[in-house]
């Protein structure tokens, strides 16, 4: 039985999306598709789409038909929209979560808002857990505090979000992971704006 691979999915998403755009009376959006074996060079093209106006959609890690184990980024830009933007992206890869809430709260230091998450095996890494981190250029940059949670429980995840959230951090991001120490575990990323 053929099983469908990201990039099969992705190319029948983009026709339905473009098609979409055209029986609307043109085409709004522009699109581009993203996709590296190495998290360096994914940081470089995110980051020469964000120069040309273009905004971080979406990302999955996963085994594609020519590239193999492969982060696949879709990234787009609005052509009828008024603001026109430039983003900066950096992008977080790591199989330590102790690494990835220090880099992850660095990041936030800096103004940059977490946009996605995924696992995917990198080629010398191993699996590793992905963050994208995108800032706005033209706008004043608001600074966040991240908390990374990493149980092999989801019932030990169920008290630690509760807890968390008492202190004021919101959910943003979940993945399973294999990390290099925990084994399979689950990873969730919550948020909330710093105090300056």
């Amino acid at each position: 039985m053929h099983r469908p691979t990201i990039a099969g999915f992705l190319s029948i998403v983009l026709i339905a999306v473009a098609q979409t755009g055209l029986a609307a009376g043109g085409q709004q959006y522009d699109y581009r598709v993203l996709a590296t074996r190495k998290t360096s060079t994914m940081q470089k093209e995110l980051n020469e789409a964000g120069s040309a106006g273009f905004r971080f959609e979406s990302i999955m890690g996963g085994s594609t038909e020519w590239g193999g184990s492969e982060s696949v980024v879709i990234v787009s830009r609005d052509r009828l929209g008024d603001k026109k933007g430039s983003f900066e992206y950096k992008l977080l890869a790591t199989n330590k979560t102790s690494t990835m809430q220090k880099e992850i709260q660095q990041a936030g230091d800096e103004g940059f808002m977490y946009k996605g998450q995924t696992v995917f095996e990198t080629s010398f890494g191993g699996k590793e857990v992905v963050v994208i981190m995108e800032r706005d250029q033209g706008a004043k940059p608001e600074h966040y505090e991240y908390k990374l949670l990493a149980t092999k429980k989801t019932s030990t995840m169920q008290r630690e979000l509760m807890e968390a959230a008492e202190t004021g951090f919101r959910f943003i991001g979940l993945t399973v992971a294999e990390t290099a120490f925990g084994g399979k575990e689950l990873v969730t990323i919550l948020f909330r704006t710093a105090a300056r």
